[in-house]
């Protein structure tokens, strides 16, 4: 593997960590069908706990992956995935190119 896709995918490995969640993947999921929808709304479609969504959206946040926007005394989550997905066809770019 070349130099390029090795640094690309270290740069990918907490996408990669934070995606391993299956909770993270259902939160995920969801937001795709849904323009936004506040921790209460998650919460109602989920098995986990409210502050452990909360948990899990801060950690998508985090990585860039949900945008949270506040309404009146409501936060909205919805998903900013153009980031992830440019790195994601990045890796598989230098990938192709290098082991394939």
């Amino acid at each position: 593997m070349g130099k390029q896709a090795l640094e690309q995918f270290r740069k990918c490995t907490p996408l990669f960590q934070l995606l391993m969640d299956s909770n993270r993947q259902d939160i995920i999921l969801l937001l795709s069908e849904h323009d936004a929808l506040t921790v209460n709304d998650i919460t109602e479609h989920s098995v986990l706990s409210r502050p452990a969504v909360s948990h899990h959206l801060q950690l998508l946040k985090q990585q860039g992956l949900v945008e949270v926007e506040k309404r009146g005394t409501e936060r909205y989550y919805s998903l900013t995935l153009g980031d992830a997905v440019a790195s994601l066809k990045e890796l598989l770019s230098f990938v192709e190119r290098d082991c394939l």
